[in-house]
């Protein structure tokens, strides 16, 4: 049984479809994250999940009991046995951290709502605020409040809808571990909604690619950096590229030379093709040759002292790459990089830069 199965889910407003045919599944115990840039269809798919809206064509199962289908009625939001979580944290003003929690359990007639709450706000690290109403609260704190709410009432499934989107980059990674260490010690399932990449593959279990209304593919985030399954999807998730190359039996001829294709890639023999590298293809070539791969210069265009060390941007034929270097490098000198073309992407000459998700960088002579 899945926690979660939406099987042909289709949805429009106005006659603009927002969701195209939607099939995925939530294995019990699991996080699925769904990403996507703003207008994918993302919110829509959890609103249908949630019962704030009714789909056109589908089904949708949580627990294996159907709560929507297009030719019979739906189950309304509340007796889905749902948790959520929003980006705004929904919080009652008037009411305290612990009533706040408390209340959604009241409300389920249990007799002991104090103590449960409480409990549930020590889990969150909010021991000792539970008498703190929202506005004394700070913003992450606020959300912490808000997935104890949801994890109380022991939700067959969680929602969470962009929730960590309005707190700065530090907090958010903390409540994101929060949320995956509390979802998994309580053995739930989850539905988790994002535009933030480094959020999805850091904590989905799965990891849905959403563009457009149509679900372009969903594996685990390590199945889907090594081989997403379309140029689409390899320049969504920031593949370097694309470099024009020509398939000869198993060789590739790339800008760079010429070099054995991984094994398993699709490009037809004799055909042009789009050559992408993931990030962790390309690096700074060290005093010690590696072997394998290819050893190409590259053109420094500029270079920049970050936080974490020094991130120079070079041109490999046409296209920008980010690199990260111990030194400073002056822009228009020359830097050798090594490529590990045993983690190259190539798929036929089809699509071309500036399609949706596109987030190739050219040339910036």
């Amino acid at each position: 049984m899945h926690a979660l199965e939406l099987s042909d889910v289709h949805k429009s407003f106005g006659g603009q479809a927002a969701l195209r045919g939607v099939d995925l599944q939530i294995a019990e115990g699991r996080i699925l994250c769904l990403l996507g840039a703003s207008g994918s269809g993302k919110t829509t798919l959890l609103r249908l999940v949630a019962g704030l809206e009714r789909i056109d064509r589908g089904c949708i199962r949580i627990a294996g009991d159907t709560v929507d289908a297009a030719s019979g009625r739906a189950v309304p939001a509340e007796r889905r046995g749902l948790g959520m979580v929003f980006q705004d944290y929904a919080l009652w003003p008037h009411l305290s951290a612990l009533d706040n929690v408390a209340l959604a359990l009241r409300e389920r007639g249990q007799r002991d709502a104090a103590a449960q709450a409480q409990d549930m706000l020590r889990r969150v690290g909010l021991d000792g605020l539970q008498q703190r109403r929202p506005h004394q609260l700070s913003g992450g704190q606020q959300q912490r409040v808000a997935l104890a709410r949801a994890l109380a009432v022991r939700p067959r499934l969680l929602l969470c809808d962009e929730p960590l989107s309005n707190l700065d980059s530090g907090l958010r990674e903390e409540l994101r571990e929060l949320i995956g260490a509390v979802v998994r010690e309580h053995g739930l399932s989850a539905l988790y909604i994002t535009h933030d990449h480094r959020e999805a593959f850091a904590l989905g279990d799965q990891v849905g690619i959403l563009d457009s209304g149509v679900l372009l593919q969903l594996d685990t985030p390590r199945g889907l950096l090594a081989a997403p399954c379309s140029e689409r999807v390899a320049r969504f998730l920031h593949a370097l590229g694309p470099w024009d190359a020509r398939i000869e039996g198993a060789v590739c001829h790339a800008p760079w030379g010429a070099w054995e294709r991984p094994p398993g890639s699709v490009a037809v023999a004799g055909a042009r093709a789009s050559v992408y590298l993931p990030a962790t293809a390309v690096e700074l070539a060290g005093a010690a040759r590696r072997p394998g791969g290819a050893t190409v210069e590259a053109r420094v265009l500029r270079c920049l002292q970050t936080p974490q060390g020094v991130e120079v941007h070079a041109q490999l034929h046409g296209v920008t790459v980010p690199l990260r270097s111990a030194d400073w490098h002056a822009p228009d000198s020359r830097v050798t990089l090594h490529l590990d073309t045993q983690q190259a992407l190539i798929y036929p000459r089809t699509a071309q830069p500036g399609d949706v998700g596109d987030s190739t960088t050219r040339t910036e002579e």
